[in-house]
């Protein structure tokens, strides 16, 4: 039996109604799409980082021998 605690209150799982079990499933849906989007942030800002990293590299003033600052 299986124990959820909501908004400090124990629910034993196997009691709840079939309104409950089925709103309880499409939570638990949510919450691994909301921990699978967060990789995936958590991803696409690490490669946003090493681009701008390049993007700084590849802006070398010829002149100066410096970068450009991007802000």
């Amino acid at each position: 039996m299986p124990i959820i605690k909501i908004d400090g209150k124990d629910y034993d799982t196997e009691k709840l109604s079939e309104e409950a079990k089925k709103q309880l499933s499409a939570l638990q849906v949510v919450d691994n799409e909301i921990r699978h989007l967060q990789v995936q942030m958590g991803i696409a800002q690490t490669a946003r980082n090493v681009h701008v990293q390049m993007l700084k590299a590849a802006l070398v003033d010829p002149m100066a021998g410096d970068t450009f600052k991007l802000s």
